[in-house]
């Protein structure tokens, strides 16, 4: 139920964003901006903040979404529509959709995720020391006559 409702969060906000660029700013229908924020979302959510966001940062997370969204909402958008290039409505697009994947992954490691993503908390490292009674070896042409005796 978590999962369902962060995927119901990002593609409200996706829908919403990609509504105003790419509907109002750059006259794409609605069904097509459904379409890609539909399929935006999902894909997003299971790469970037289930498999990327637990095995590394907010940032590289962030990132790699932007990298995804870019490549989604250009490669769909191309073939949903003709005429224009859609190469800068897809910059500013996923740099919006950057924007708020940042603090959206931080929604998800808070409350989503189970084992809690532990990035946004302080560092807590544990090292562990071997430590031994001879801090270098002894080699047989260097002994002691003490321990030559032996």
């Amino acid at each position: 139920m978590k999962h369902l409702r962060a995927i119901a969060v990002k593609f409200i906000a996706s829908f919403a964003l990609l509504y105003v660029i790419l509907g109002a700013m750059y006259d794409m229908s609605f069904t097509n901006v459904l379409l890609i924020s539909l399929l935006l979302s999902v894909v997003s959510y299971v790469i970037g903040d289930l498999f990327l966001l637990q095995k590394t940062n907010n940032t590289i997370a962030t990132l790699a979404d932007f990298a995804l969204a870019f490549m989604i909402i250009w490669v769909v958008g191309e073939s949903l529509t003709y005429g224009e290039s859609l190469l800068l409505p897809s910059l500013i697009s996923a740099a919006g959709i950057a924007i708020f994947e940042y603090f959206f992954h931080k929604y998800v490691s808070g409350r989503t995720l189970e084992e809690g993503h532990e990035e946004f908390r302080a560092a807590n490292y544990r090292f562990q020391i071997e430590a031994a009674e001879e801090l270098s070896p002894v080699r047989p042409d260097v002994r002691s006559e003490e321990d030559a005796d032996k």
